[in-house]
């Protein structure tokens, strides 16, 4: 592995904007390429592998340390998307591990083998589920992609992560989009397996307060802890 190419966009501390674990000191290290096509999305400058800097997997690890700091809460390993570069993830999240740092997973859990690959170096898991209207892949291509989230899912479940569910509900969105993510979901979890389940409205295209409250209460009837958490750092205008 001395040799494995990776290509990181971005590393650098700043205040956890999203999810439940809002407020924390953390360390972003942001890697490079997406297959993804979310028509929402807030990192367009991440989703090619040439937007991110090649680095020797050894020279990664050592500029990671260098930005380490202190009373550091979670290292999130995010991008782009994780997963494109699952082999470097997973040596990189190894060697936060041994530094004792806990290891939070962003991704959209595209693919359960590459996610099942990284797992064993992970603390926390965000599972993502994208609705049919966020163009993340083409409409033929969407059922499977619920299913490779779901596996992710239930593969973190079993592995007794701390493992949470976000959804990014655009103006595009309605309940009965959600229900049917939903009774996949719950045919196969119980809500006390999981530690939240966040609506995040998608910055610039946000759902109307109408919209939100309507898909707010139809996640209510499975998971009463649901939570509407907006992107905090565009608010602060921080990275």
């Amino acid at each position: 592995m001395k040799y494995m190419k990776v290509y990181i966009n971005e590393i650098f501390t700043s205040i956890e904007g999203e999810g439940i674990y809002l407020g924390t000191k953390t360390l972003f290290i942001r890697f490079a390429g997406c297959p993804l096509k979310c028509f929402w999305c807030d990192t367009p400058y991440a989703l090619s592998l040439s937007d991110g800097k090649e680095y020797e997997i050894e020279e990664a690890k050592k500029l990671i340390d260098k930005n380490i700091m202190t009373n550091t809460f979670k290292v999130n390993l995010t991008g782009g998307e994780p997963l494109l570069q699952y082999k470097a993830v997973y040596e990189i999240a190894k060697h936060l591990k041994s530094k004792g740092l806990t290891t939070y997973l962003e991704s959209s859990c595209y693919d359960a083998n590459r996610f099942d690959y990284i797992l064993p170096w992970i603390d926390i898991c965000k599972i993502e589920f994208k609705t049919n209207n966020s163009n993340a892949v083409r409409k033929e291509n969407y059922e499977k992609l619920v299913n490779e989230n779901l596996q992710c899912l239930e593969d973190a479940l079993s592995n007794k992560k701390i493992t949470y569910i976000k959804i990014v509900i655009s103006n595009k969105d309605n309940p009965k989009d959600i229900k049917i993510i939903l009774d996949k979901i719950f045919k196969r979890v119980d809500e006390e397996m999981i530690y939240g389940f966040v609506l995040q409205p998608a910055y610039g295209v946000e759902p109307s307060m109408k919209q939100m409250l309507e898909i707010y209460d139809e996640v209510y009837k499975y998971y009463r802890g649901v939570r509407i958490i907006p992107q905090i750092q565009k608010v602060m205008n921080i990275p």
